[in-house]
């Protein structure tokens, strides 16, 4: 991310990855408000709309969202992106504060800070998400906190921090496998000395039968090429013949021996016959 922004309608403050300290320097420069300067603002913003009075309570606090995003930076995510994210938590809290519950800005905008930092964690951190139910969720953000020691729990660490978080045992072990896993490329990587691009996925999971994807790919060729030689085919029989076929073969509702032969005047036996000698004609002309 060269530069990101952290925009709602006029308000907007750039995120520069490249030069975060510049950055950094900047925001410091907005003092901390008292609490009668942010409760008139807070009132301003609920009363008038005063995009300029959200802009001064966002300004003001982007330090606090710095300080938060720094605390996940053990998640290998870029430190701007982080506190992107924390500045849109930031100004949703901005729009939804009621000056008259009596707490601070900060206090209330904690929880939304955290949760855009959350989100985008969730995200980011692997290809593939390792959380996705509450439960889940609520595991990321503490196990790396609760662990003990490196390495796998054990049956009384697993116990006690899901008493602790309030999940099942299961769900704790199942996000510390997710957890303990890698990222691993599905196609093979150029191959080296070592030959170890194949022992990737793509050499060992690759799909059997009708979902292998060449094999599809040739079915429906071969599908396609059949039913328009079978159409080729059908074609040379004269038309009395090719409806016995069309109706004894093809239908969806198949029409009996008899019922042909009462439409076209003849023997059942007859019928069969035709049908018979048109199966024949039509397996030579399809070999």
């Amino acid at each position: 991310m060269s530069q990101a922004l952290v925009t709602t309608a006029s308000l907007s403050l750039p995120v520069p990855s490249e030069q975060l300290g510049s950055y950094l320097q900047e925001i410091n420069r907005y003092p901390i408000l008292s609490a009668e300067r942010e409760r008139e603002l807070a009132i301003r913003l609920r009363d008038q709309n005063d995009l300029e009075a959200a802009r001064e309570l966002v300004l003001s606090h982007l330090r606090f969202v710095v300080r938060i995003a720094r605390g996940y930076s053990g998640y290998g995510l870029p430190l701007a992106d982080l506190i992107q994210e924390g500045g849109i938590g930031l100004m949703k809290a901005v729009r939804r504060f009621d000056p008259e519950v009596g707490v601070r800005l900060v206090s209330f905008a904690v929880h939304w800070i955290k949760a855009e930092i959350h989100e985008y964690i969730l995200r980011n951190w692997r290809i593939v998400k390792v959380a996705t139910t509450k439960a889940q969720r609520k595991l990321f953000f503490n196990l790396r906190s609760s662990k003990k020691r490196l390495g796998w729990f054990s049956r009384e660490e697993v116990e006690s921090v899901a008493e602790d978080l309030g999940v099942a045992p299961e769900t704790v072990l199942e996000m510390e496998s997710r957890m303990s896993g890698q990222d691993m490329s599905f196609d093979p990587l150029e191959a080296g000395d070592d030959d170890d691009s194949a022992w990737t996925p793509a050499a060992y999971l690759a799909a059997s039968g009708s979902w292998d994807p060449a094999q599809v790919l040739e079915q429906a060729d071969l599908s396609q090429q059949q039913s328009a030689g079978l159409q080729d085919a059908l074609e040379q029989l004269d038309e009395r013949t090719r409806i016995i076929v069309e109706q004894r073969w093809l239908a969806e509702e198949k029409a009996t021996l008899h019922q042909l032969a009462d439409r076209f005047g003849v023997s059942a036996e007859r019928v069969r016959q035709l049908e018979n000698n048109a199966i024949k004609k039509l397996k030579k002309l399809l070999s």
